[in-house]
C-alpha cells in the first residue's frame, strides 16, 4: 500500500505540471490495453507425493501516455495488476508451503484475490527516456523480469534509455524494492537463499549494433552485498538464402561476492549445489547457441558450462519471510540462459549441459498461428553439495504448442499447452526431486482505441 501512495502522489504531481503544457501528443500518442491470462498450473513433485492442481485468471491493465510538446518531454505509465484464484492449490497445506503461482494465506492455502498499482513518470530529452517509478520491469541480461506464471513481476526504482549513438542502445538504472509474480507485497530484492533484501540493484550496459547482422552487448550488474557480475554477449544472424538463416548466440557471465556475502542473512544456496567458500558467489557460466531455420523448421542446438566453484547468480527473493516467518511469495527467478527450462535451470556449479531444440511454424502448411517445440536438455558434472567428489546428471523434455486464432469472433485468443518432465540423479537433501509439470494457458489482450 505504501508503494501505491507513492505512485499516486507521483502521478498525481506530474498530471498539475502537464496540466499546464499538455497537448494533443500527450493523449493521442497514448496506448491502453488490457490483457487476460488463465492457467491451469499443475505441478507433481513425486519424491515429496506432493500434486499441486490449481487454476487462476490474471488480469493486466496498461496505460501509457505520450510525452508533452517540447524541448523535454514528460509523460507517465500505469500498470494494474489483479489475480483471481479459481479453484485448486497445494495437497498438504501447511504455512511453509511454497506456493509461487499465488499468494498464500497464514494456513498455507491460495488467497482467493491479490493486487496492485503500479506506475511511473516518464521524461524525454532527444534519444533518452528516463523512467521512476514502480512498474519497472526490465528485460536485461543481467536481469530478466519473472513472467512465468500468472503476473509479471515489477521493480521500484529509476531506468535511463539512450540511443543518442547511431547503432548504440544505453541501458542504465537503479532498482530498490521488488514485488513478486505471486505476491502483493513489495520486499528488498534478493539471492536465492538470502534472508535480507538489499536496496540497491545497479545496472547498466549496452547494446552495439555494428551491422545488421551483428550485435555485441556488454552489461555490468552489482546488488549490494550479495554479487557483482559482467556480460558479454554476441548475436550473429546469417542470412544463408530465401528462407534460410543460422544464428549464432554466445553469453557469458562472470559474478563475485559483493560487501556482506557470505554471512548468515547474505548467503547464497548456490543452487542446492557446491559452493568453494559457503554461502558466497563466485562463478563464471558461459554457453553458446547455433539456431539454423529452413521455412517453417527450426533447429537449435547448444551447451552451457557452469564454473566449479558456485552456481550461477541471479536476484531471486524466495527465500524472504515475513515478520512471522512466512514466506512473502516473492519467489520466482529469471535467467538469462537457454537452459531456463519449465522445471529447471540447470546452473549448480560444474554443471555441463548439451541441449536441443526442435520447432515448427505451421504457417509454411498454411495453417497461421499454429506452432509447436519439443526441448531436450542433459546436464551431468553436477559436483556434490559437500565437496565429497561426486557429481551428478540429470535431464528435462519439454514440449509446447501454441494457437492463436486468426479471424472471426474469437481473433486474437490464444492457448498454449506446455508439458515438462525432469529427472535427477542430485540428493533430496541438495533438493534434487523428480517432477512432472503441466500449463496450460488462454491468454487474450484487447487495445483500446
Amino acid at each position: 500500500m505504501k508503494y501505491n501512495r507513492h505512485v499516486a502522489v507521483v502521478l498525481a504531481g506530474l498530471g498539475s505540471a502537464l496540466s499546464h503544457g499538455a497537448n494533443a501528443d500527450l493523449l493521442d500518442d497514448s496506448r491502453a490495453s488490457l490483457s487476460s491470462r488463465t492457467l491451469y498450473f499443475e505441478n507433481d513433485v513425486r519424491a515429496l507425493d506432493s500434486d499441486q492442481r490449481q487454476t487462476a485468471t490474471g488480469l493486466k491493465f496498461d496505460f501509457n501516455s505520450g510525452y508533452t510538446d517540447g524541448l523535454i518531454g514528460f509523460g507517465f505509465d500505469l500498470q494494474g495488476v489483479v489475480g483471481i484464484n479459481l479453484g485448486g492449490g497445494i495437497d498438504n497445506h501447511s504455512a511453509s508451503t511454497t506456493n509461487t503461482f499465488t499468494p498464500v494465506s497464514s494456513d498455507g492455502s491460495p488467497v482467493d484475490e491479490w493486487s496492485s498499482l503500479r506506475g511511473a513518470g516518464k521524461v524525454r530529452l532527444s534519444k533518452t527516456e528516463a523512467l521512476v517509478g514502480n512498474s519497472l520491469q526490465p528485460n536485461l541480461p543481467v536481469l530478466v523480469t519473472n513472467d512465468g506464471r500468472l503476473l509479471p513481476a515489477a521493480y521500484s526504482g529509476a531506468q535511463i534509455t539512450s540511443k543518442e549513438l547511431d547503432s548504440f542502445t544505453f541501458t542504465g538504472g537503479r532498482l530498490t524494492r521488488e514485488i513478486g509474480r505471486a505476491s502483493s507485497n513489495w520486499a528488498g530484492i534478493a539471492m536465492g537463499g538470502g534472508a535480507h533484501g538489499s536496496d540497491a540493484f545497479w545496472y547498466g550496459g549496452t547494446d552495439w549494433k555494428v551491422n545488421k547482422e551483428l550485435t555485441l552487448q556488454y552489461y555490468y550488474a552489482n546488488l549490494e552485498d550479495y554479487y557483482s557480475q559482467h556480460f558479454l554477449g554476441l548475436v550473429h544472424q546469417f542470412p544463408i538464402a530465401e528462407g534460410q538463416t543460422f544464428k549464432t548466440d554466445l553469453r557469458y557471465f562472470n559474478s563475485r561476492a559483493d560487501g556482506r556475502n557470505g554471512s548468515a542473512t547474505y548467503s547464497f544456496n548456490n543452487n542446492g549445489g557446491y559452493a568453494k567458500e559457503a554461502g558466497e558467489v563466485d562463478n563464471n557460466t558461459w554457453s553458446a547457441i547455433f539456431t539454423y531455420t529452413l521455412g517453417g523448421n527450426l533447429f537449435l542446438l547448444g551447451h552451457q558450462q557452469v564454473g566449479d566453484n558456485g552456481g550461477m547468480a541471479s536476484v531471486n527473493n524466495g527465500s524472504l519471510r515475513d515478520g512471522r516467518g512466512r514466506p512473502e511469495g516473492e519467489g520466482g527467478s529469471s535467467y538469462y540462459l537457454f537452459t531456463d527450462s519449465m522445471i529447471n535451470a540447470f546452473v549448480r556449479a560444474g554443471e555441463n549441459t548439451t541441449f536441443g531444440q526442435y520447432a515448427y511454424d505451421f504457417a509454411a502448411l498454411g495453417v497461421p498461428g499454429l506452432k509447436a517445440s519439443i526441448t531436450y536438455l542433459h546436464a551431468n558434472g553436477i559436483k556434490d553439495a559437500t565437496g565429497n567428489g561426486d557429481t551428478y546428471s540429470e535431464w528435462e523434455r519439454d514440449y509446447r504448442i501454441d494457437y492463436v486464432i486468426q479471424s472471426g469472433v474469437g481473433k486474437g485468443i490464444g492457448f498454449a499447452l506446455r508439458r515438462a518432465n525432469y529427472r535427477t540423479e542430485v540428493p533430496e537433501s541438495q533438493g534434487g526431486y523428480d517432477t512432472d509439470q503441466t500449463r496450460f494457458y488462454v491468454n487474450y489482450t484487447y487495445q483500446f482505441k
